[in-house]
């Protein structure tokens, strides 16, 4: 079928609602287009964090993936943080098959079980509890020799907070050594250093990791905390997601190499950052990097993070079992569609969007396009992919070459991470511009365009309170602690009809509206039929 209307939906990655500028990169730039969109279109606020998106609290922070799982979705499901946090507390976990194996496996062979993943209690990509919780029911299982390899947060959780989760843990290791278990800290490294790397960006981030974790190559050290100490003292304003991959060694040499009979357990829950590391030790015919050592072990993730390619075989939990997203929804009528963002946010318009499935669900409905990201760091070049994101929709838009557009900006949020507030305020220019440029394309060829969010994050990129910092604009000396990680701020959504005006924001007492609700609205606007199992719609005709 031919909708009545086409769409195109922008998602400015990373970019909440404040009304404050102190640390709102946002609220600094110049937004000439934003704020003409917001007066001249409809204009509410969602909810993108907590159990609006799957997540456990109110005090969980929303994150790109849970967001555009939630968009593509139409609704709620629970995420990898709830479902893990249920499992453990239930012991279904411990029961699993796969844990059940892993634990005979290590117990028949004497062998070493070795955690590998971040740690930190940002709940994106994993918590420290959940690792601490497995590590007290391996040892009370039988397991003797536990290795940890550490990647360090400063991303989703202070940037300088490295020493916090390490002590924690150290007390976990000194509990379970009373019980005859000998756990050591083996490894690690910053996030944005090794092992984490997504979508393929920089498989360089990966070959560090293994040589780090499984061959024992690095910098040397005898303790994880005489490592961040040196960091600190050298590069005093760094944050932990950069600190240099280390390796911990005794008097014979790296204690924790990862070898034959050992297992592993990724304990990141999340998908996208996990997925290279998991292929990289469970793939025979391997090519992105030279292994040069093997080990054949028992490999295990937190939850399968595709469910395409069933990546990795052997895992703990169950993924949400996503299905009838827009998009299938979309291929089921007819409807074609098209995806674009560059590298860092590719994944999030198809994967994530997708029910966590990685390739086409039709590929002569669907066009999906991926301008490669630059391998630097983000606040040297703000701008990002925006310019070639745009020009690449206009051409597509001009064509009419699909029904319904969706594209991500990811300035907002890969910017803001780096902390760096004059940087992220150009790249918040660079994204506003950019609205500029669309609302012209869409007013040429009568597209209605949306505007808004998955999560905040730049619009929140100071700790403290301004009255505190009174010079923070000019004084950058005298600024307080950044801000890197995501926020709970609520995410701008805006409806700009260039034709139609007849269209209201429907609001109900006591609703509110969340990401979830977008999918529906979305369809309405087309003049496609709802889905009842979708969240409601967020409008309604005037008349």
């Amino acid at each position: 079928m031919r909708p009545k209307r086409k769409v195109l939906l922008v998602i400015m990655d990373g970019v909440g609602c404040s009304d404050k500028s102190f640390g709102n990169a946002f609220k600094l730039a110049h937004t000439e287009n934003f704020d003409y969109l917001k007066s001249q279109g409809l204009y509410t606020t969602l909810k993108a964090h907590g159990p609006f998106v799957g997540l456990p609290s109110d005090k969980d922070i929303g994150n790109s993936e849970v967001g555009h799982n939630t968009i593509g979705a139409g609704k709620i499901y629970p995420q990898g943080a709830s479902l893990v946090k249920s499992a453990i507390e239930k012991g279904s976990l411990y029961q699993s098959t796969v844990w059940k194996m892993l634990i005979e496996k290590l117990k028949s062979k004497k062998s070493t079980l070795h955690f590998l993943g971040l740690l930190s209690d940002g709940n994106v990509h994993s918590h420290e509890k959940h690792l601490h919780d497995m590590s007290k029911q391996a040892a009370k299982e039988g397991i003797k020799k536990i290795r940890y390899h550490l990647l360090l947060d400063g991303r989703d959780v202070a940037p300088q907070s490295a020493e916090i989760y390490v002590q924690r843990l150290e007390s976990v290791i000194d509990e379970l050594k009373q019980n005859s278990c000998d756990a050591q800290i083996a490894s690690g490294g910053g996030r944005m250093q090794i092992t984490m790397d997504r979508y393929e960006a920089d498989w360089k981030m990966v070959e560090k990791g293994w040589q780090t974790h499984v061959l024992g190559q690095g910098a040397k050290y005898y303790d994880i905390k005489k490592a961040i100490k040196e960091y600190r003292k050298n590069h005093p304003h760094s944050t932990d997601q950069d600190l240099p991959p280390f390796v911990v060694h005794d008097k014979s040499g790296p204690i924790g190499c990862i070898k034959d009979d050992d297992a592993v357990v990724l304990f990141n829950f999340r998908g996208d950052r996990a997925i290279e590391i998991s292929k990289a030790f469970t793939q025979k015919k391997f090519t992105h990097f030279d292994r040069h050592f093997v080990p054949k072990v028992f490999f295990a993730g937190m939850m399968e993070y595709d469910g395409d390619t069933h990546t990795p075989e052997n895992f703990l939990v169950l993924p949400p079992p996503i299905k009838g997203t827009l998009s299938e929804y979309f291929v089921s009528l007819g409807v074609r569609q098209f995806a674009c963002s560059e590298t860092q946010k590719f994944g999030h318009v198809t994967y994530f969007w997708n029910g966590n499935k990685s390739g086409y669900i039709d590929p002569s409905l669907e066009e999906y396009c991926e301008i490669p990201s630059d391998l630097i760091s983000f606040d040297q070049k703000p701008k990002m992919k925006a310019a070639e994101i745009t020009q690449l929709t206009t051409e597509r838009l001009e064509e009419g070459s699909s029904d319904f557009y969706r594209i991500n900006f990811p300035n907002g949020d890969m910017v803001g991470h780096t902390g760096n507030l004059e940087a992220s305020v150009e790249a918040m220019n660079t994204v506003d511009h950019m609205l500029g440029k669309l609302k012209n394309i869409c007013e040429k060829t009568n597209t209605i365009l949306i505007v808004t969010s998955d999560h905040g994050n730049c619009e929140e990129m100071f700790f403290g309170k301004e009255e505190d910092y009174p010079n923070w604009r000019t004084d950058k000396e005298k600024r307080p602690p950044t801000k890197t990680s995501h926020t709970l701020s609520s995410v701008p959504f805006i409806i700009y009809d260039p034709q139609d005006s007849t269209w209201k924001i429907r609001k109900k007492e006591s609703e509110t509206f969340s990401l979830g609700n977008i999918a529906n609205t979305i369809l309405d606007l087309m003049g496609i039929k709802t889905k009842d199992s979708f969240l409601p719609s967020m409008i309604t005709k005037t008349k």
